[in-house]
């Protein structure tokens, strides 16, 4: 079927939005014995956090949101002592998410906006700018958007019974796409009331119904911090995040230095990556100079030894291991004491090969590694002027420092339990 609807956008301003949040489903992926919505999320449920990032952005003139049928009790906790008149009172969801938002919808007829955005219960971390992205889209005359995300990660295609890898699926205009999703209130209604009407249930988001019913969609700028939460392991570290915000943290820096000798060989490893060259380094393990300072440095920011502690040379099943499990290990104990990494920066210091080259794929690899965005990482090279054992190009020396937060701990707590400066 196909929705008629004028051209542009009605000048009369400003035009009324509101949000529709979905949170009528069980979700008990993410555990507790409770729908993922009402699990808590540093101190408040997911819900709340959710309700209160959409009336964080002024633009929105109403929220409502869908709840289930046995959710009242839940609900009225969850906003309890949250007071603003743009929420209204929720409404009851439906057997499936496409009804629950129809229901929606026809729940806004008396408030009549201009604009709907329709937002999952379960993305609590929404921000002002990609709402605002969402009205804007609508404001200037698209007839539906969706925020989204381009995808980064590479994709395959694979037999579903024995996981065999068929082939590569080509990334290039591939999103992953998000909420909230925008249309004119007028046209996302009419739509979902002509797929109830000729029993089409199946579609997966909003989006999905606005082109069936010939509406084109548009993509408006997503984040990687908009995430949905659906697992246990989601909550567990989205729940960490919450916290951090709330609590006191601390910054520390630490640096860390490595160096290893040149032997017979035909590449270097420096910075997870190999490098061709007429030599190679010479090490217990894949002796990557870069990941063993690295290591070092992530590992001093909680006082927690260093690589040979952990990873002795006379221990066997260390050589020839690549180091990348070094550093995947020292973040991951950092992580377990509630750390971030906040930046990460190392100085390579040899004649040969040249770094200038592979620098950005470097910087790539780290990231990749330690699960942090680019921007966080930094590889500099340099040389020493033909000075010293690099110079004499007998070996790479590599000087890594983190900065980490932390959650700031009690000096005087930490010395009642015997600790000492």
């Amino acid at each position: 079927m196909t929705v008629t609807v004028p051209d542009t956008f009605p000048p009369s301003a400003p035009a009324r939005a509101a949000m529709i949040i979905v949170a009528a489903g069980k979700g008990l992926r993410a555990g507790g014995g409770l729908p993922k919505q009402y699990r808590k999320l540093g101190g408040a449920t997911v819900l709340r956090r959710t309700i209160e990032a959409a009336l964080a952005c002024e633009r929105v003139s109403a929220v409502l949101v869908l709840i289930g049928d046995s959710d009242d009790t839940r609900y009225t906790d969850s906003i309890s002592g949250l007071a603003d008149p743009r929420l209204l009172p929720p409404a009851k969801g439906g057997v499936t998410r496409q009804q629950t938002v129809l229901n929606g919808l026809r729940a806004l007829e008396n408030f009549a906006p201009d604009i709907v955005l329709v937002h999952d219960g379960a993305r609590p971390f929404v921000s002002k700018d990609v709402v605002n992205a969402s009205i804007d889209a609508i404001m200037n005359g698209h007839r539906a958007a969706i925020a989204a995300v381009p995808v980064s990660d590479t994709l395959k295609r694979a037999d579903g019974e024995s996981g065999a890898i068929l082939g590569t699926v080509e990334r290039s205009g591939l999103y992953a796409a998000q909420t909230p999703q925008a249309f004119r209130y007028s046209d996302i209604l009419a739509a979902h009331e002509a797929a109830a009407r000729e029993g089409r249930t199946s579609f997966t988001d909003d989006a999905a119904v606005a082109e069936w019913a010939g509406l084109q969609v548009v993509i408006t700028p997503g984040e990687t911090g908009n995430i949905k939460i659906t697992t246990a392991e989601d909550l567990r570290r989205l729940d960490n995040a919450a916290r951090e915000q709330h609590m006191e943290m601390e910054t520390r820096v630490a640096t860390a230095y490595d160096v290893h000798a040149f032997e017979a060989g035909s590449g270097v490893i420096i910075g997870g990556i190999t490098i061709p060259h007429d030599r190679a380094l010479k090490g217990h393990s894949d002796a990557d100079v870069v990941l063993h300072a690295l290591t070092d440095a992530v590992l001093a920011t909680i006082c927690d030894g260093d690589i040979g502690h952990h990873f002795p040379p006379s221990d066997p099943q260390w050589r020839g291991a690549p180091s990348d499990q070094f550093l995947i290990y020292a973040v991951g104990r950092l992580r377990q004491r509630g750390g971030r990494i906040s930046h990460l920066d190392v100085t390579i210091v040899c004649e040969r090969p040249k770094i200038g080259p592979h620098r950005e794929t470097m910087r790539a690899r780290i990231a990749e590694i330690c699960g942090v965005p680019l921007h966080r990482v930094s590889v500099k090279a340099t040389t020493s002027e033909r000075l010293g054992f690099t110079g004499r190009e007998e070996g790479i020396a590599a000087l890594a420092t983190a900065t980490v937060r932390l959650p700031a701990e009690d000096d005087d707590e930490a010395l009642a339990e015997g600790a000492r400066p």
